[in-house]
């Protein structure tokens, strides 16, 4: 059985949602929903255990 393919379908969402946000909110709202759209896709991957926190800082010794 096939995987769904959820970061395809939310690729499409967000591309679709940044296009009507681009079109009639202009150069500042579409950066913001650009800026928001990153950072929720970030912490949607380290939910999932995609990305582990640990592993992104360096030791120190």
């Amino acid at each position: 059985m096939k995987q769904f393919p959820v970061w395809a379908l939310t690729g499409l969402a967000f591309g679709t949602i940044l296009g009507v946000v681009g079109a009639f909110g202009g150069g500042y709202a579409f950066l913001i929903v650009l800026v928001l759209g990153v950072l929720g896709l970030f912490i949607g991957m380290v939910m999932e255990g995609d990305v582990e926190m640990p592993a992104m800082r360096t030791r120190r010794q």
